[in-house]
């Protein structure tokens, strides 16, 4: 579905000239909702047709297509939100209020006039929510429940049935899950939006920022799988290609790749790994325990990412640990890794010191 746009009126009708209208426009709407019903009080009908409901909680409504006032005001009257369908639907083509409208999430409520209600109908509602890079499915189901966007379970599920979305974009799905598919960015998800168009946007968001980078790849499922590792073991995006290098080196050289990142993906829970518990979680994904590469991606890595994974820096290194600075030191040997933890080690502590 397209992106949502905040405005929509052609014309260039200014909110001062919607919500009031000339001597003549009032004789001709009189007019035109006199026509609604039959002999003397016509007059009196238009003005209890137009008057609004009693103040109530605020609704939002929701059009996956462009609708037309009809449509529109047929709806406000079934959830209370106008007395009159047919008569605000005359009224605001009187007012010459554009239709049909955008498609969007609107926002209105009982009490609003049927000329506020023509305004609301201007902007639809936008809710930028982030969803962050590195995260894997279940971790950004958790975020978008909590924004309040869509239930995690329904989230979940369908992001493990790629098959929902074949054809929706024009690039390889794969089989089992969407996992690593799921583009990270900062995305329009108003109220009503279903977790199938989050997951749809998700993916349409790929097949224009990453889908570009990899198509040419061999293996893009390979690719995208090194990239979400490097995703989570990187800080800096000038060591990215450094850390997929190291991965190369180690797949090359048949030594396990020891992430400590794929044990928390397995294990399906992001927090800090104690000492001698890498090797308590038994999956395929768990690098410490299996050679080569996981399954697949353990999240959604960022184009920066993408890139270090399609163009590994090369390099004779093989290990690396982490610097206050959150840069990395690199080492070619396990007995130069050694050196360099108890070295960084001390830094840290230096620096929580200060």
């Amino acid at each position: 579905m397209a992106r949502l746009q905040s405005g929509f009126w052609s014309g260039g009708t200014s909110d001062k000239e919607v919500l009031h209208m000339a001597k003549k426009g009032k004789a001709l709407l009189m007019v035109g909702l006199a026509a609604l019903v039959m002999g003397a009080g016509a007059a009196g009908f238009a003005g209890q047709a137009l008057r609004p409901m009693p103040s109530g909680p605020t609704k939002y409504v929701r059009f996956e297509t462009a609708a037309s006032h009809a449509l529109i005001f047929h709806d406000l009257e079934q959830q209370g939100v106008v007395r009159d369908g047919r008569a605000a639907r005359v009224y605001a083509r009187l007012k010459g209020a554009p239709q049909p409208i955008a498609p969007g999430t609107y926002r209105v409520a009982p009490g609003m006039t049927v000329d506020e209600i023509i305004v609301a109908l201007r902007k639809p509602v936008q809710r930028m929510v982030r969803i962050p890079e590195g995260h894997w499915i279940s971790r950004v189901a958790e975020r978008l429940e909590k924004e309040g966007v869509c239930g995690a379970a329904e989230y979940i599920a369908l992001a493990n049935q790629p098959e929902l979305f074949e054809g929706m974009v024009d690039f390889p799905l794969p089989k089992d899950s969407l996992e690593g598919y799921l583009y990270p960015d900062t995305y329009d998800l108003p109220p009503l939006i279903s977790a199938k168009d989050v997951v749809a946007r998700q993916l349409k968001a790929f097949e224009r920022k990453a889908w570009p980078m990899l198509k040419d790849a061999k293996d893009p499922h390979r690719v995208l799988t090194i990239a979400s590792m490097v995703e989570l073991e990187a800080a800096l995006d000038k060591e990215r290609p450094i850390i997929a290098g190291v991965i190369e080196n180690r797949i090359k050289k048949g030594m396990t790749l020891d992430i400590d990142a794929t044990v928390l993906y397995a294990e399906g829970k992001w927090r800090v790994l104690g000492p001698g518990q890498v090797r308590k979680v038994k999956s395929p994904y768990n690098t410490y325990l299996n050679r080569g590469l996981p399954p697949g991606p353990i999240g959604s890595p960022s184009a920066a990412s993408i890139k270090g994974a399609m163009n590994p820096a090369s390099h004779p290194w093989l290990f690396y640990v982490a610097r206050p600075d959150r840069s990395h030191t690199f080492t070619s040997t396990y007995a130069e890794h050694k050196a360099a933890i108890v070295r960084n080690r001390a830094e840290f502590k230096k620096q929580e010191a200060e």
